[in-house]
C-alpha cells in the first residue's frame, strides 16, 4: 500500500460520486487526501457543498476542465481563493474561500484532478490538469474578487451555471 493510500485509509476517507455509489479508492488518491484535509470541511467529503456556506463541486469543475479559460479558473480558485456572491446549481452562495497557494503546484493539480474526475466525474477522455498549468497562474497577484469576476466570464462562455 502506498503512503498516499495509507493516508487516505487513515483519514477514513470515503467519497461518494454524484451517482450516489461509493467507490473503494479514488482515481486521484493524492488529491483525495488533500481534499479531505483542506476542502471537505466546507465543501463536504463528497463535494456536495454546505448550504449557505460553500457550493457543491459536482457540476462546474467537470464543465470548466473542458475549456482553456475554465482550466485557468480552476487553478486561480485554488491559488487565490474566491469571495463574493455566486450561484451554483440555482442556489446562491456568498462565501470566502481561502487561498491555498502554500501548497505546491503538483499538490494543487492533484486536488483539482480529484475534484474534476472523482467528484464531478468528468469524462475520462478529458486531459487531467498538469502542475505546469497551475504554475502558469501562480504569482499573478490576484485576489478572490478578481477570481470571481474571471469565473463569471468562464460561465458566460459555457452558457451559465
Amino acid at each position: 500500500m502506498t503512503a498516499t493510500r495509507s493516508a487516505v485509509a487513515l483519514l477514513g476517507l470515503a467519497w461518494v460520486g454524484s451517482t450516489g455509489a461509493s467507490a473503494a479508492a479514488p482515481q486521484y488518491a493524492d488529491g483525495a487526501a488533500i481534499f479531505s484535509a483542506s476542502c471537505a470541511v466546507c465543501h463536504g467529503s463528497a463535494g456536495s457543498g454546505t448550504p449557505a456556506l460553500a457550493p457543491p463541486l459536482l457540476t462546474n469543475p467537470a464543465r470548466f476542465v473542458t475549456v482553456a479559460a475554465g482550466r485557468q479558473q480552476l487553478a486561480l480558485t485554488v491559488l487565490y481563493g474566491m469571495f463574493g456572491d455566486i450561484t451554483v446549481d440555482q442556489k446562491h452562495y456568498n462565501f470566502k474561500m481561502p487561498e491555498f497557494s502554500q501548497l505546491d503546484d503538483q499538490k494543487l493539480a492533484a486536488v483539482l484532478n480529484f475534484v474534476v474526475f472523482d467528484l464531478a466525474q468528468a469524462p475520462q477522455d478529458v486531459k487531467p490538469i498538469a502542475a505546469d498549468e497551475v504554475a502558469a497562474e501562480r504569482n499573478k497577484g490576484l485576489d478572490g474578487a478578481a477570481v470571481r469576476e474571471h469565473r463569471a466570464g468562464v460561465l458566460g462562455t459555457l452558457g451559465g451555471g
